[in-house]
């Protein structure tokens, strides 16, 4: 399961974002996203678990938690609709 995680620390990486999800379960991938330009975090992340029931328990366990001095939102990502195209895309 893919996993968003916003309201992110700009000073989060992607191994603190790792580690808070690896309290519930095996990740299998941990990304915090990075602006192209300035190479600075843009507060959000994606985390992917493959065992389902473990993802569930990461998101209710995380969801609201402080990790470095701001709560996350966490949730179940969801596939994002490209205005150009109309495709989806994550």
């Amino acid at each position: 399961m893919k996993i968003y995680a916003g309201n992110l620390s700009y000073s989060v990486a992607s191994e603190d974002l790792r580690k808070a999800f690896e309290e519930f379960g095996t990740v299998d991938s941990a990304d915090v996203i990075m602006d192209r330009n300035t190479n600075r975090s843009k507060g959000f992340g994606f985390v992917e678990m493959s065992n389902d029931q473990e993802a569930q328990a990461a998101i209710t366990g995380l969801n609201g938690k402080d990790l470095d001095g701001r709560p996350l939102n966490v949730s179940e990502a969801r596939p994002k609709r490209t205005e150009s195209r109309g495709s989806y895309r994550y």
